[in-house]
């Protein structure tokens, strides 16, 4: 007799999908079309075809904790050849974005970072915590926000203090790395129980150090793209998606190398614009810039893929991050003071929003697709 499962649907949970871009879920018939025209679904256990089932079910233990769902790159050649428009990259870009804020704490803000009635109560917590502490380093003779100041004075304590910045920003960061450690600490369980239980691994415990050597071994495969490039209808997604990353990256760069500037050797801002740390720094500012209007673009013009305010949320951060840091540096160039400090306030609050609000939103796909794919090469899953 073979083994019995109880199926106990989540209706809940479906009607979240479906509020959060899967609105198409019930149009499919199971006829598995998805899992053969994927590029990149693994020959055992392929995706999204069970996704798709274990959606409309309901089914959600076993789907936020799966991490096939990671594995997709939405790259829409699943969507394009549905027969009956079901769209299931799409559905699973939802279950993805459910995944986030079941596995990020408090839950509460992840619903109120996918919420657009949120928002504003979102901006206005940086915006008036910046305020505050300004309020208090100025009581204190330390200095904070004028935006009346004249000349390069606007970089130096009297006006803005880059220490209130850091002292501001540091915590911020360290509490999203919290969360994320948290949240991967269960996602990581939950995937390997998810693994043995349809059998896609046979290994009864993860082994941490060739979990490691797994996760070394495809970063080459995310800076590249491999996966993007091996698409069919959106392979072009490949180019905009780099400069996105790159930008990132080229930007925690820059971070890291002025914070030690400044709290290692002491060396007070503004730097000088042939400084070859500002030239990258610039450049990941112009990058985000060019690739979020990109990926702006592409959703404008692509009708059969559903765009929902996760996304909006992401690419508008993405471009008023770099639009403001920009605007400041060129503001202070061309002796227009107090109008940069008033856009570098700004920026500072999207600043904040990146950081405290990343493990809540689409942009913590960078980290949990990244172990996702690790965990496929650590399993041995081709």
């Amino acid at each position: 007799m073979s083994d019995s499962y109880l199926v106990e649907p989540d209706v809940g949970f479906i009607n979240e999908v479906i509020k959060l871009g899967g609105e198409d879920l019930k149009k499919c018939y199971q006829c598995a079309t998805c899992s053969v025209v994927c590029p990149i679904s693994p020959d055992t256990k392929p995706f999204p075809r069970k996704e798709m089932i274990a959606t409309s079910w309901g089914l959600k233990d076993r789907l936020v904790g799966n991490g096939d769902i990671w594995l997709c790159h939405n790259c829409g050649d699943c969507s394009t050849y549905c027969p009956r428009g079901a769209k299931p990259g799409d559905v699973l870009a939802a279950v993805r974005a459910y995944a986030v804020t079941e596995y990020a704490v408090p839950k509460k803000l992840g619903k109120m970072v996918n919420d657009p009635k949120s928002l504003p109560i979102l901006l206005a917590i940086p915006a008036v915590l910046i305020l505050v502490a300004g309020f208090i380093f100025n009581l204190f003779g330390l200095g904070w926000l004028n935006f009346s100041p004249t000349g390069d004075e606007l970089w130096q304590a009297d006006y803005f203090s880059n220490y209130l910045v850091d002292i501001i920003m540091i915590p911020t960061f360290l509490a999203a790395v919290a969360v994320f450690a948290l949240g991967l600490k269960r996602f990581i369980a939950d995937m390997h129980a998810n693994a043995l239980l349809e059998g896609k691994t046979n290994k009864e415990k993860i082994d941490p150090a060739g979990f490691i050597q797994a996760l070394i071994k495809i970063i080459p495969t995310i800076l590249k793209h491999n996966r993007f490039s091996e698409c069919g209808e959106n392979k072009e997604r490949a180019t905009s998606h780099m400069m996105v990353l790159y930008g990132f990256i080229g930007l925690f760069i820059v971070t890291n190398c002025f914070f030690i500037a400044e709290w290692v050797l002491h060396i007070e801002g503004p730097y000088s614009q042939i400084n070859p740390v500002k030239w990258l720094g610039n450049a990941g500012g112009i990058a985000l810039l060019i690739g979020g209007g990109l990926m702006i673009a592409k959703r404008l013009n692509q009708k059969d893929q559903v765009t929902s305010y996760k996304d909006w949320y992401l690419l508008g951060l993405v471009l008023l991050l770099s639009g403001t840091g920009l605007l400041t540096e060129m503001l202070r160039l061309g002796h227009l003071y107090g109008l940069s400090a008033f856009i570098y306030y700004l920026h500072l609050i999207f600043v904040w929003a990146l950081f405290a609000y990343t493990p809540y939103s689409k942009l913590a796909h960078l980290v949990y697709r990244t172990v996702a794919m690790a965990y496929q090469e650590y399993s041995g899953r081709k």
